[in-house]
């Protein structure tokens, strides 16, 4: 890591601290938690001009709490820490969650936590597809002050996200659906360490009559500058029995919202096919979860 015009590493005790950090160094200061992709955005150049690295792992973020009406996950809570959670493994709904968390080496799900899985907006990292698929918000606090927004909104670009200046984000809420519910992530990487090509997540909720009441498909990988939504793909199964034909029209509709690129690793045609793929299977995934989940 070369950080060259860095002056000052700092793990602040409390808010106080972080804001006068943040004060003193305005845009030169950069907000860290695992600090596990640090090496990644510096050597893309991306940390140039960062004179101060605050880590805020002391702050008390690390948390996992389940409610009646969803779950909350602190910002600095470990992929190790969440994907060790009852509530992942013993909820369907949270499915595509704790498929995305066992794709990463254990190094990383060491360290990485999931706030600074969001915060880098790389649509190449699994558990931020996951958590779209999910409907998932994120809370920030800025000077004392609190925002909630969808995650969706987070993501302005390959690396860029839409914080304003001094926000952190410090916790992600993930709505727990009606009825039955049930989710599923997957992914095609180069090697079991890579970051992924394409990946999928297919959260879908099936009413008393076998139709999908609502679904929500995201994609990340090189389908886009961001993790997109198939919305073709949602209108198409809203109110439908999710049989193999409705799950295969839904597959193709991808198509209409995503963006694929061409790079060394695989071509747009590639992953617009493989695109496809996943979606078809990740919803058939998720179906059959639904169909265990007790109503």
């Amino acid at each position: 890591m070369s950080l060259r015009q860095l002056k000052e590493f700092c793990i602040p005790g409390d808010w106080a601290e972080v804001d006068a950090q943040l004060g003193r160094y305005g845009a030169r200061a950069f907000v860290l938690a695992g600090g596990s992709f640090v090496h990644g955005l510096d050597a893309r150049g991306l940390l140039h001009e960062v004179e101060a690295l605050i880590d805020i792992r002391n702050l008390g973020l690390d948390y996992i709490r389940a409610e009646s009406g969803g779950l909350r996950i602190g910002a600095t809570t470990t992929f190790a820490h969440l994907q060790a959670a009852p509530t992942l493994g013993e909820s369907p709904w949270l499915g595509a969650l704790a498929d995305a968390l066992a794709c990463p080496p254990r190094q990383i799900r060491n360290v990485a936590t999931v706030g600074g899985s969001v915060a880098a907006s790389c649509p190449y990292f699994d558990p931020p597809t996951a958590l779209m698929a999910l409907d998932a918000r994120v809370a920030v606090v800025a000077g004392g002050a609190r925002r909630e927004f969808p995650l969706g909104e987070l993501f302005a670009g390959t690396f860029e996200n839409s914080l304003r200046r001094g926000e952190i984000i410090v916790e992600l809420f993930l709505p727990r659906p009606t009825g039955r519910s049930a989710s599923a992530f997957l992914k095609l990487e180069g090697n079991a360490n890579d970051l992924a090509i394409v990946n999928c997540a297919a959260s879908l909720e099936i009413d008393a009559q076998g139709r999908c009441s609502e679904a929500r498909i995201a994609l990340g990988g090189g389908v886009g500058d961001a993790i997109a939504r198939a919305t073709s793909a949602e209108r198409l199964l809203q109110g439908r029995v999710a049989d193999d034909e409705v799950l295969w029209s839904a597959a193709e509709a991808v198509g209409e919202d995503i963006d694929p690129h061409t790079d060394h690793r695989a071509s747009a045609a590639y992953r617009l096919a493989v695109a496809k793929v996943l979606t078809r299977r990740a919803l058939t995934c998720a179906l059959a979860r639904s169909a265990r989940t007790p109503t």
